[in-house]
């Protein structure tokens, strides 16, 4: 049976090295981003080898894991800037430190919390720690200062005040390293995941002091549901085919386009070939996928029509239950 199995795994792969160092486009030629996600400077090779076209999702937070001490701000200027040499000029979009819920750094000295994914973390930890947030946003500029591909995405944010004051410090950083007379990126874009509700629902005012989204789908989903993903007890409630999920995902790529920014994907949802339709109807203009899942995504991309996409769509959102909703998107996704 394995054997059976490695074998169509083997003949799978073979055949999408068809889409390797092709264009990620859908059947009549609209154009889409292809991104993927990574953790280290490392990863980043082995994403352009895959035929990633640029890098969506750079999780700081393992450069601060595995160790006992912060990383200086050359240690992650050097980080950010092999990724952005590895991928030779194409698009780094690079989160800034998403520490707490299931991400616990001791030396950080974070307090246990009875419920640490509603708690102190992420943007709520760093703007708290301006001390330490200010080096990632200092390295952060510098290293974008060579090939100018570098964005900045703000995790967790349920706000825009939390956005206005990641910019002023963004703005302070920019104004000691021009003082100091170093090189950094003075245009870097700033935006934002959106992973709460509260980011969904008022993404038409976060898109209008942000550079770009990224819809990340397994805290949303998480959020939206009130379901900890980890508990075996409720994991079966854990459904981004809810439609209230999918609804807040088309609400957020609506706000992103009126405002005329560009809305990615970076959660696994991106590379769910039942869920790609959907994505591609409501005008998502990037996917940010693992590396080994790039070319099955472009497979996929490159395998609907417009009007067919739409037709989709339109048919799974008048379902009214996850159940009914996953069934319908599996039978008509293509093969």
């Amino acid at each position: 049976d394995y054997l059976g199995r490695q074998e169509a795994l083997r003949a799978e792969k073979e055949r999408l090295e068809v889409y390797r160092g092709k264009e990620t486009v859908d059947a009549e030629g609209r154009r889409f981003g292809l991104y993927a996600n990574i953790g280290s400077p490392a990863e980043a090779a082995a994403a352009a080898e895959a035929g990633a076209e640029g890098i969506g999702l750079f999780r700081t937070e393992f450069l601060f894991m595995d160790r006992t001490s912060l990383p200086s701000e050359v240690e992650q200027y050097e980080a950010y800037l092999a990724v952005s040499r590895a991928m030779a000029g194409k698009e780094v979009i690079i989160r800034t430190l998403d520490v707490g819920g299931d991400k616990a750094i001791d030396y950080l000295g974070m307090e246990k919390e009875e419920n640490p994914f509603l708690g102190h973390r992420a943007i709520r930890y760093c703007l708290d720690r301006p001390d330490l947030y200010k080096v990632q946003l200092r390295a952060l500029l510098r290293a974008g200062a060579e090939g100018r591909n570098i964005k900045i995405m703000l995790p967790l944010v349920t706000s825009l005040e939390e956005v206005r004051t990641a910019r002023g410090l963004l703005e302070k950083c920019k104004a000691e390293l021009e003082s100091e007379g170093l090189p950094y990126d003075k245009d870097m874009a700033l935006g934002v995941m959106v992973e709460t509700p509260a980011a969904a629902l008022i993404a038409d005012l976060l898109a209008q002091e942000c550079d770009f989204f990224s819809i990340g789908t397994n805290d949303l989903t998480q959020y939206t549901m009130a379901v900890d993903r980890g508990n075996a007890k409720v994991e079966k409630l854990y459904t981004t085919f809810h439609p209230a999920v999918l609804r807040s995902i088309r609400s957020v790529i609506a706000a992103g386009r009126a405002a005329g920014i560009p809305v990615g994907m970076c959660g696994e949802a991106a590379a769910d070939p039942r869920l790609i339709p959907l994505l591609l109807s409501w005008g998502l203009s990037e996917f940010s996928v693992s590396a080994s899942a790039v070319l099955a995504t472009r497979a996929q991309i490159h395998r609907w029509r417009a009007e067919e996409a739409r037709q989709v769509a339109q048919e799974a959102m008048g379902l009214s239950t996850a159940a009914g909703v996953e069934g319908y998107l599996s039978s008509a996704v293509k093969g």
